[in-house]
């Protein structure tokens, strides 16, 4: 069995290419499988190929199964899409809302807004979609795609357990004084580290001086990031670091020095560092938006939509002080790991996918 994935860009440490690299593991115990993507990050070249080589890795007959991880608009993607004659399966991982963008990068929202009228026209081509969360797949419903199901995100948490941390990382989170917050993301605007610095200046203000914000991530807008900075500058915010894109040992490093996760995100279709989190004993603090409360399934501390960053700042004191109230919070997160599997994942989702590539 023949099987190929397709995404619109692939980048190391990113959730979805990471997703896609896990299952062609999978998929290549079936048979010929490759990743093909429009924008491909140099590091991972040899790994994926760009799209408009897929006739020279692709048996003269074709492939008997795309799987398309789809994440946002992109015209020649949507194209080769349609021209292919193979079965189609869809992953869907959720579109972001372009509200968030447009204030920063009116092109990028614009292809937000693609994608998600791309996607609706995918609906009578896909043969199968599948959602990572019930809230991804309520959206998929409503666009019109009739073979739903749900296969939550495999997240190997045992493979990044087992990575020696960095010692320079390890060695620079070992001279911060005092509580550590972690949070592990894209620098973007619906994950709105904005409003996690407003909750991070409250808390430093009133509550915890000596504490310190840590934000790991690949900031892909440098007009938000530039924002942020000044930002920063302007609350004179000396215990936020901004990090971000790091390897995957210092990011083990990052983990095993937190006493906190906080996200203030307020789009996921699922969000994988909950889990990682959650994997290294570190209690979680989200807002309750999107998939959130899904994927922590009562294991975080869940903050309301309406909650200002004053509230977060009291939630993340409690958090750094109260011992009986972190370790709850860790109980109920290995519970949680418990319950998702990577193995047992990985054999739902492979299920799916062979019942309409055979």
């Amino acid at each position: 069995m023949e099987v190929h994935q397709v995404l619109v860009a692939a980048s190391a440490a990113d959730a979805i290419t990471n997703a896609a690299l896990d299952l062609q593991d999978e998929l290549r115990c079936l048979g010929p499988s490759e990743i093909f993507a429009r924008h491909v990050d140099p590091l991972l070249a040899g790994r994926v190929h760009p799209i408009d080589r897929y006739s020279r890795h692709t048996s003269s007959k074709g492939a008997d199964l795309i799987v398309y991880h789809a994440s946002i608009g992109e015209p020649s993607v949507f194209s080769f899409l349609h021209q292919r004659p193979e079965p189609l399966a869809l992953i869907y991982h959720n579109i972001s809302p372009s509200k968030h963008w447009a204030p920063y990068d009116s092109t990028f929202a614009a292809l937000l807004d693609t994608g998600r009228d791309e996607l609706a026209a995918l609906a009578s081509r896909a043969e199968l979609a599948v959602a990572v969360s019930e809230f991804n797949a309520g959206e998929l419903r409503s666009l019109g795609f009739r073979n739903v199901v749900i296969s939550p995100l495999v997240v190997d948490t045992v493979a990044l357990r087992s990575v020696r941390p960095d010692k320079t990382m390890a060695d620079y989170l070992s001279c911060l004084d005092g509580p550590v917050f972690l949070f592990v993301g894209q620098i973007l605007p619906h994950k709105r580290p904005d409003w996690l610095l407003s909750a991070y200046h409250v808390l430093v203000t009133y509550l915890e001086p000596g504490a310190h914000l840590v934000l790991i991530g690949m900031d892909r807008l440098r007009s938000y990031r530039q924002a942020l900075d000044a930002y920063i500058a302007e609350l004179n915010l000396n215990g936020a670091h901004m990090i971000g894109r790091v390897s995957d040992e210092s990011l083990a490093a990052c983990y095993r020095a937190a006493d906190v996760f906080v996200t203030a995100s307020e789009h996921e279709g699922f969000c994988a560092p909950l889990i990682e989190a959650m994997s290294f004993d570190v209690p979680v603090l989200a807002r309750a938006y999107g998939a959130i409360p899904e994927t922590t399934a009562g294991a975080g501390l869940l903050l309301e939509p309406e909650d200002s960053p004053l509230v977060a700042a009291e939630a993340m004191a409690v958090l750094a002080r109260e011992e009986s109230v972190r370790a709850e919070l860790v109980r109920r997160g290995r519970r949680r790991i418990r319950e998702l599997d990577p193995t047992v994942g990985r054999t739902i989702l492979l299920g799916h996918l062979r019942s309409v590539g055979a």
